[in-house]
């Protein structure tokens, strides 16, 4: 597929991402591509063929949610910390940029949940991440109680700070941090990890991808929030149900020709404690 079309998603405030945005749209216009503005994608039936993300992990998301469940390619130039899903670092931005004008591009399609929150039988917000959905306490907030059912069937109820229901995208994210598993990308399944719950024989559960997930808030002890891909939340009122399923959209990121998915893993969180060798394996 060729490249004709660009869209520029950069993170905001960063004068290393300003500088990237600036040499890429050089490099384009000398190559006859067309730059789109931040946050435009084109529409249809022509949209952008490829967004290119100047940032961390959090300004991917930010562009996934401007997409809006498009599925246009999406290259994560790492312009932050960890960096799991902007895994490409800002060095290597043009070279990546040529190898895919001369030999296009291969994708990894990454599952998405959306679900809907409903209150005194009225749906009062719609959503979809790529992440995860959080529910948490505040500040100052006392143990939530969540009582949870997938695909009708009562699981429990989660007595603690909170609850993530995790794709396996997510699942290095929040989850990893509250002790829940590392999931390979392709792996059909959603992840919901507790997040220091008081009874401590409740531990993550991995559930297949198909699974209707229901989470009811059954008791407020304060205020409880939900959370989406870190990036908008709402507080809940005591009877809130929200439901949770696989997308329907898919999230498309272009795959790094230097380095797969187990190699991301092992660097990012030092296995092995020597990162300084990675370059070499």
């Amino acid at each position: 597929m060729p490249l004709r079309v660009l869209s520029v998603f950069r993170k905001r405030s960063s004068p290393e991402a300003d500088r990237a945005a600036e040499d890429l749209r050089r490099w384009a216009r000398a190559r006859g591509v067309r730059v789109l503005e931040d946050g435009r994608f084109g529409r249809a039936p022509e949209p952008a063929d490829l967004v290119v993300v100047l940032g961390g992990d959090g300004t991917l998301l930010a562009a996934v949610r401007a997409l809006g469940g498009r599925e246009i390619p999406i290259l994560g130039v790492n312009i932050g910390f960890l960096g799991f899903l902007t895994e490409i670092p800002v060095a290597e931005l043009f070279s990546t940029l040529e190898r895919i004008r001369k030999e296009g591009w291969t994708v990894d399609p990454r599952t998405t949940l959306e679900g809907e929150v409903v209150r005194q039988g009225r749906v009062v917000q719609r959503f979809r991440v790529l992440n995860d959905v959080v529910f948490n306490k505040g500040a100052l907030a006392r143990i939530s109680d969540l009582e949870v059912r997938v695909d009708g069937a009562y699981l429990t109820n989660y007595r603690g700070d909170g609850l993530i229901v995790a794709t396996p995208t997510g699942s290095t994210a929040y989850s990893l941090s509250a002790g829940g598993p590392i999931v390979q990308p392709q792996v059909p399944a959603l992840v919901l990890s507790p997040i220091c719950p008081h009874t401590l024989t409740q531990r993550p559960i991995l559930l297949p991808d198909t699974c209707r997930v229901e989470v009811r808030l059954a008791s407020k002890n304060g205020e409880v929030f939900l959370t989406l891909d870190g990036q908008e939340g709402m507080e809940l009122d005591e009877g809130d149900r929200v439901t949770v399923v696989r997308g329907e959209s898919r999230v498309l990121l272009v795959r790094s020709a230097e380095r797969d998915y187990y190699r991301v893993v092992r660097t990012k969180l030092m296995w092995g404690g020597f990162p300084v060798l990675e370059e070499g394996r």
